[in-house]
């Protein structure tokens, strides 16, 4: 799962793996060390009605309900997002980039946009 913050944006990005474990197991988190601390980002099904993020402990975990969450597993559905004045989140599947990089994208979503490269 890839992280993006900028500005009031948190972007989490997930593999056909990490949106099946997500699907299947109601929770996915990464972690990255950091010095001699550590950053953990979690998406969680909840039953609330209200996409939502918090940062505690060094833990940002997004809650997704459990209706969107269904949504966005068992379709072609891209992603899902939230704005507030405060914070503006994004959830998507990740797709492979379009321009040769240096990462094992094989985990991927097909890039819809691949054909019209061609």
């Amino acid at each position: 799962m890839k992280i993006r913050i900028k500005n009031n944006g948190l972007r989490y990005r997930l593999t056909r793996s990490e949106v099946a474990a997500f699907a299947r197991e109601g929770i996915f988190q990464e972690k990255v060390h950091i010095g001699d601390d550590a950053l953990t980002y979690v998406l969680q099904r909840t039953p609330g009605s209200l996409l939502s993020a918090s940062f505690k402990n060094n833990i940002i975990t997004v809650l997704v309900p459990e209706t969107v969450a269904n949504e966005w597993t068992g379709t072609d559905q891209v992603g899902f997002e939230h704005k507030t004045d405060a914070l503006h989140l994004l959830v998507e599947k990740d797709f492979t980039c379009l321009d040769n990089v240096d990462e094992d994208q094989s985990d991927n979503y097909p890039n819809p946009l691949a054909a019209a490269r061609s």
